[in-house]
């Protein structure tokens, strides 16, 4: 192909994995959307050429996850597509590198791990905060899939992506090198096999009990004053919910728009609520904090802190903060989480200094919010005492950060989001999906609360519980959480299929330069996956 059809086609390749995410949803298409690019790489002249591949698949493929950005930061997204496409040029040159090798059974089954450990480094890199997070990881469109919700709880979504790119490595394999066809499909069977076997020995979480937790969504409030309307429609809304029995009440993100230490009146009406009601109300407060200890307490409440929420509530300085704020009968019990990882650009400009320019062609945050400095597991009041783990928005994409929950004690995660800046895009289909991962990876029901939709439950099995809350709905709906007891896998080992791969490709470099002492002495290799066809004889003329 001539360099600019190329150029475009990898672009185009990369783009497809993105169709396998809600909004369209076509789970399935993950196990293949692969291939187009993996082919194309292997076509590749040079390794230069084959980076190049992969950076250009790798700037789609974060464009076309991403397109719902482009109102917010317009042009800017391209900038940042480009820079995050560099982290796959690496990947792409050891695509070909792998691919190019004497078309053996070993060299075979090395393809079939050493690339999906590349890709996985690839996710690892770009997970980092400062990157944009982990949105978008290839084993998280899995989340409908109840094999794949069973992988999650013994290694994560990590453990589902480097299946999922297995499986791609595999079928390229099958469709382009004659003599690995049958590794090829000796592999899709096995990895079949291995995944059956571990959806049937993983068994679900133990039954432990129920959890009624109700969500408020109050949905799209515009224009003067529409803090206070938002906060007159949630309280409508969670007065309907007397009678209902539910043990906790959670609001959306930002639901309250004014720090409850210099609003006494706001306090007093959500502490009414609980009352009314019958439940504890989480809000989330996203406003300038009138002090470093922020979050409104009674005298009652402040004497009765526990140790662990004041440790929660402890700001290094003044500023807006995005706070969970747990607020009971006689007012603010205490507990407050502020959020910890932000979104770039969103609620923070990274270096601001040099990029804060970008506020200028998009929305991006004209005042960075702060940051919380530790995770909280809040004890609801009352005779259950039931012990949460509240996550704000953005944070349900990192599964370090629920998984640190659960272990620390948390019985039900619950995440507050709101993506009203994206309301008609597939980021709010996309962005409830994660709650399914989370819970599986836990198995921790989690409930996903947002002001304007998706809203969204899920049991510990990762398994959806009751209908969602759309984008169109105003409601409050209860749902009854199965809860369970014991731990998964993936709470107790961690990341190891991340340290794994760091192994896989330690191992591939070790070898790599051992074949090349050897080659210099043999001669080059006989056959090239790249062509499947003898290589020429390079014997020195005597």
């Amino acid at each position: 192909m001539r360099r600019w059809p190329r150029a475009a086609a990898a672009v185009a390749a990369g783009a497809l994995p993105a169709l396998a995410f809600p909004a369209p949803g076509l789970w399935w298409f993950a196990w293949v959307a692969l291939v187009p690019w993996l082919l194309l790489i292997r076509t590749a002249v040079s390794g230069r050429r084959a980076a190049l591949d992969g950076w250009l698949g790798g700037a789609g493929f974060m464009l076309a996850a991403h397109h719902w950005l482009m109102p917010s930061l317009h042009v800017f997204i391209l900038v940042l597509a480009a820079l995050l496409g560099t982290l796959w040029a690496p990947w792409g040159w050891l695509v070909r590198s792998v691919f190019t090798g004497a078309a053996s059974p070993a060299r075979a089954l090395g393809a079939l791990v050493v690339v999906p450990a590349g890709w996985l480094m690839v996710e690892l890199v770009r997970s980092w905060q400062g990157l944009g997070g982990p949105w978008g990881l290839l084993g998280a469109s899995q989340w409908e899939v109840t094999p794949a919700l069973r992988l999650a709880s013994v290694g994560g979504v990590w453990l589902v992506s480097l299946l999922v790119v297995a499986a791609n490595t595999a079928v390229a394999l099958v469709l382009a090198v004659e003599r690995a066809r049958a590794v090829g499909a000796v592999a899709l069977l096995a990895g079949a096999v291995a995944v059956g076997a571990v959806a049937f020995w993983v068994r679900p979480p133990q039954p432990d009990g129920r959890f009624r937790v109700a969500v408020v969504q109050p949905g799209v409030v515009e224009g003067a004053g529409s803090p206070v309307r938002r906060f007159a429609r949630e309280e409508q809304l969670t007065r309907e919910l007397a009678g209902r029995h539910p043990d906790l009440v959670v609001w959306g993100e930002s639901s309250v728009g004014a720090d409850l230490a210099t609003r006494p009146d706001l306090s007093a009406r959500l502490a009414a609520l609980s009352g009314e009601v019958g439940a504890p109300v989480l809000v989330n407060v996203d406003a300038r904090s009138a002090s470093t200890r922020g979050g409104a307490r009674s005298a009652s409440t402040e004497r009765g802190a526990r140790s662990a929420s004041a440790e929660g509530s402890t700001r290094p300085r003044p500023g807006i903060y995005k706070s969970s704020v747990l607020v009971g009968p006689d007012g603010p019990t205490g507990d407050r989480y502020d959020k910890m990882r932000l979104v770039p650009f969103g609620e923070y400009v990274p270096a601001r200094s040099l990029l804060g320019w970008a506020t200028s062609v998009g929305k991006a945050a004209g005042e960075d919010r702060m940051r919380g400095t530790r995770p909280v597991v809040m004890t609801l009041p009352g005779a259950r005492g039931t012990r949460i783990g509240p996550l704000v928005c953005f944070e349900t994409a990192f599964p370090d950060m629920s998984r640190q929950l659960a272990a620390r004690g948390a019985r039900v995660l619950v995440a507050q989001s709101s993506t009203s800046t994206f309301q008609h895009s597939w980021a709010p289909a996309q962005h409830a999906s994660l709650g399914a991962l989370r819970a599986a990876e836990t198995g921790r029901p989690m409930v996903h609360a947002t002001l304007t939709g998706i809203s969204a439950a899920y049991g510990p099995d990762g398994a959806r519980v009751g209908r969602w809350l759309g984008t169109d709905r105003s409601a409050a709906a209860v749902y009854d959480l199965p809860m369970a007891s014991g731990t998964t896998l993936y709470t107790r080992l961690g990341d190891w299929p991340v340290y794994g791969s760091v192994a896989a490709l330690a191992v591939w470099a070790g070898a790599g330069a051992a074949r090349r002492l050897v080659a210099r002495r043999r001669g080059p290799r006989r056959t090239s996956f790249r062509t499947g066809r003898p290589a020429r004889s390079a014997r020195p003329a005597r």
